[in-house]
């Protein structure tokens, strides 16, 4: 059998041709494999696609600036916001507890 890759939505492994076409039969999510990659597909450390509304886990300490402490490694993360065109790199927006609305880079989290 053919290694198909997982689905680019949902990171589903029960991916099928259908035509010139694969298919996610998990969240009928249709794309062609000969296509580039597809555009704004934000993913965390591991390589896992993320998507609005996921909870994430902090992987490293963050220094966070003009404030005394910083976000510890293991910190959960709910609810994110991606941002895919964000000039800065951050291109994840969220509110995390003690510190308030921040934007992180999604190189320094792995979704929970």
């Amino acid at each position: 059998m053919e290694n198909l890759p997982n689905c680019p939505k949902c990171n589903s492994e029960y991916t099928y041709e259908d035509g010139s076409l694969l298919v996610c039969p998990e969240c009928a999510h249709e794309w062609n494999p000969s296509a580039q990659e597809e555009e704004n597909v934000i993913k965390d450390v591991n390589g896992n696609v993320l998507n609005d509304g996921d909870s994430v886990t902090v992987v490293k300490d963050l220094k966070v600036k003009g404030a005394s402490s910083s976000i510890k490694i293991g910190t959960k993360v709910k609810n994110i916001r991606l941002v895919p065109d964000a000039a800065d790199g951050h291109d994840i927006e969220c509110k995390i507890d003690g510190f308030g609305a921040m934007k992180l880079k999604s190189s320094v989290v792995k979704k929970a």
